[in-house]
């Protein structure tokens, strides 16, 4: 309901800033591993001044921050270092100033420079943006109308089909029914108490809860909106739907916000309304928010909307989930034996990142994990109530249902609207939901996996612990045998630190992709296809395990180059070039391009007689709709009676500034989804060539052979190992005969939504998609155009 930030990355994982966005410098036990399993190797680490820069803001997990585009890169050795700039304006430097005022409420139109890293090409260039090209990026990606179209606290009239639009709209129109309803309740006990209403609604993006207060009978509401062009918008919203003369907009944090008669409010409020919650429930700070509120914004016996959340926990075991944590053995058959590739100590032993991982559980199949425990009630948070923020933690003791290995917390949350609970809001996965036919498709809020620090074995019918630290912002879970006593002092302050560094090298999907043994295996035999005694390797990934590979093999000497300047000792010319490719400062699938520049970047110390590992890629496209995910571009209009199109328009025009002509990554496993046209190849890039200096296009059509609405295009990566093996970064297998698509579960593929996407209808006659695209090779970026046409 409110403007709310990209949801942070890996997130994929949702994490803390050094799991966001790995370092550079590759981590002191990945050298060591690989030069203690390979005697001989050779490692070139990074140079001294390889310093990691962090962005202002992480890309959220489904936004995507910008990399810019600039001059080619320099094709000779060195290898350009990576060092990220700002995700939007770094250090600016104004140009110019220009006459005239926007109509979006963002006043001048300054250019600035922007200093930002190519994550293709690998150079760190300075580009020219208009000075709220951030402003605009925020608004276009962080999918403002996600909320406005939740079911669940709509009333239900979502259509369970792919094509059901217009019920869709109709539940849209219906709007959120649920906080309408706790809104109405709250504001009816106030007046029963023989007082005026005076609303205090943080976070209120587009003034939606404050106009729902009003018509519910508020005399008052004191709306907060931080972000100040979601509050020029919620001003002009709410001066259009009639509600200016009781509704103040104030453009502050709340923290900032004074009361008084001089100051931003006249009267402390008694009806707080708030939605500041993510999937974790406080990672957008609803805690202190909460705190700060109640002593300085609220009267002392205040109604508030929500009145409370409830965390429920579930202990799992699931070798899928706990392959996004840990390093498992890999088994290489060679010729004369097996050998298996194990994880450093310091690796195996290390807790992990700190923080939660938040996915679609409802897309988990139930075949993928086995229940150790009941859903366990692990805390509650009054929200009617002075709240408290600091850290903290809670104990549940429980019965394992059956013996297994503890690996993973799952959890999720709900929220009661009334003190009755009558009016509840649900995040439950399907397994335990009360109505799992019909469960709420959102995006703002999923579930919580969380992993233990390391795995535990569990018998049936033991007494165990589980136990839920928090602070003011996370999250996090330990099994304990025994009861940990509340006197035990800083207890709660035992909070999980990587402390082998892989965690914050790889995310979370990395690690489900280095465990993948059919990958690995499909790795092993291309390697002996093209491998021979006295090749020389040398492998341009990001904490890759084919150098190893390679080395089992039978290669005579293996290099690796970690995003690091090459060794001019390498005088040797390398007759093996390998690749995943892999690496972190990937977003969209053609960024891992840069293996191919950095291909070309040591052409000097490669033998005329090269064989690349990859040889080609090639990029695919399809035309998809989309179950659920569209409806995080899909306009609002109106909901629940009021009207929100100066919203639309805002998102439309921050869109149309450049987003709408570009697409985004999404890990398209969490959304179903059905092919409308057959899967087909679009670009092609030789690896056994440099980069070319002329730019590869394309242009053509493909038809629609399945009804439904197109919703966009996926587009993807496949890297050709051999001519007889081939590695999809999208579509696993061919799709279904009714189109549903089975997607890679450790990439993000791209995807460009379509702008008719609303107006296109199901016809009995053949739809066309246009298209053309161009892969520049100067700034290493692809442009593209897609057009839905009858």
């Amino acid at each position: 309901m409110r403007g709310r930030a990209p949801r942070r990355d890996p997130r994929r994982a949702s994490a803390s800033p050094a799991t966001r966005r790995a370092p550079h410098q590759p981590p002191s036990w990945w050298a060591y591993w690989l030069s203690q399993s390979m005697p001989g190797f050779l490692f070139s680490p990074a140079s001294d001044d390889d310093t990691y820069v962090p962005p202002h803001r992480p890309p959220g997990r489904r936004g995507l921050t910008r990399q810019g585009a600039g001059p080619p890169v320099n094709l000779s050795s060195p290898l350009p270092t990576h060092a990220f700039g700002p995700s939007g304006c770094g250090e600016k430097m104004a140009l110019a100033a220009a006459a005239g005022l926007e109509d979006d409420g963002l006043i001048g139109t300054m250019k600035v420079f922007c200093g930002r890293a190519n994550p293709t090409t690998g150079s760190v260039e300075w580009l020219e943006e208009d000075e709220h090209y951030d402003y605009h990026q925020e608004i276009a990606r962080s999918s403002y109308a996600d909320m406005l179209h939740d079911k669940d606290r709509c009333q239900g009239l979502w259509s369970n089909n792919f094509s059901g639009l217009s019920e869709a709209m109709a539940a849209v129109n219906a709007g959120n029914v649920k906080y309408y309803q706790g809104i109405r309740a709250a504001v009816r006990r106030v007046k029963e108490r023989g007082q005026p209403v005076i609303v205090l609604d943080i976070g209120t993006g587009t003034g939606l809860l404050s106009m729902m207060a009003v018509s519910a009978g508020a005399d008052f509401c004191y709306a907060i909106e931080v972000f100040k062009p979601m509050a020029d918008a919620a001003v002009k919203i709410v001066e259009k739907n009639g509600f200016s003369d009781k509704i103040k907009i104030i453009n502050k944090h709340s923290t900032e916000v004074s009361v008084g008669p001089d100051g931003d409010m006249q009267c402390y409020a008694n009806i707080l309304v708030t939605e500041l919650f993510d999937t974790e429930l406080i990672g957008e700070g609803a805690l202190p928010s909460y705190e700060h509120a109640h002593k300085n914004l609220v009267e002392e016996n205040c109604e508030a909307v929500p009145h409370k959340a409830t965390v429920y926990a579930q202990l799992v075991e699931s070798r899928r989930m706990w392959s996004w944590n840990k390093l498992f053995p890999v088994h290489i058959q060679t010729d004369n034996a097996e050998k298996i590739i194990v994880a450093p100590s310091e690796m195996e032993n290390c807790p992990g990142a700190p923080s939660v991982y938040d996915i679609q559980l409802n897309q988990m199949p139930r075949g993928d994990f086995t229940i150790l425990s009941n859903v366990l009630t692990m805390f509650s948070v009054d929200f009617s109530r002075q709240v408290n923020s600091s850290p903290t933690y809670h104990t549940m003791q429980f019965e394992p249902l059956v013996s297994g290995r503890a690996q993973v917390v799952l959890s999720w949350w709900d929220i009661d609207m009334d003190p009755d609970g009558k009016i509840k809001c649900s995040m439950a996965p399907y397994w335990v939901h009360s109505d799992p036919k019909n469960i709420q498709w959102r995006d703002h809020w999923m579930q919580c996996v969380y992993f233990l620090p390391n795995e535990e074995p569990v018998a049936q019918g033991e007494s165990l612990y589980l136990i839920a630290h928090r602070d003011d912002y996370c999250v996090w879970y330990n099994l304990h045998k025994t009861r940990i006593e509340k006197s035990k002092s800083n207890f709660h302050g035992e909070r999980p630190v990587c402390e082998c560094q892989a965690h914050l090298l790889w995310n979370r999907p990395r690690f489900g992709e280095l465990n993948d043994q059919n990958r690995t295996e499909q790795y092993m035999q291309a390697l002996k296809k093209v491998l021979k005694a006295d090749s020389i390797c040398l492998c341009i990934s990001d904490g890759s395990l084919l150098p190893i590979l390679a080395h089992c093999v039978g290669a005579e000497q293996v290099f690796t180059i970690e995003n690091s300047a090459v060794s001019y000792r390498l005088m040797k010319k390398i007759s093996v070039l390998l690749g995943e490719p892999f690496f972190t400062t990937s977003l969209l699938p053609w960024h891992s391009l840069y293996f191919w520049y950095a291909r070309t970047a040591v052409t000097e110390h490669l033998a005329d007689s090269i064989i690349v590992l990859p040889q080609a890629a090639s990029l695919h496209m399809v035309v998809v709709e989309f179950k659920d995910l569209w409806r995080i571009r899909s306009p609002c209009g109106t909901c629940e009676g009021f009207d929100v199109h100066i919203m639309d328009d805002m998102i439309k025009h921050s869109l149309d500034f450049r987003e709408a002509r570009e697409a985004e990554p999404h890990p398209l496993w969490e959304y179903s989804s059905r092919c409308l046209s057959e899967p087909q190849q679009v670009l092609t890039f030789d690896f056994q060539k440099p980069v070319p200096q002329r730019p590869l296009s394309a242009k053509g059509s493909v038809t629609l052979q399945r009804p439904g609405r197109s919703h966009g295009v996926v587009l993807w990566m496949e890297y050709h190992l051999t001519a007889e093996s081939s590695i999809s970064t999208g579509l696993v297998q061919r799709p279904e005969a009714q189109g549903e698509c089975s997607w890679n579960p450790h990439c993000k593929q791209a995807v460009y939504f379509l702008n008719s996407t609303l107006e296109a209808k199901t016809q009995d006659s053949p739809q066309i998609v246009t298209y053309a695209l161009e892969f520049n090779p100067k700034v290493g970026d692809i442009s593209m155009d897609f057009r839905l046409v009858s």
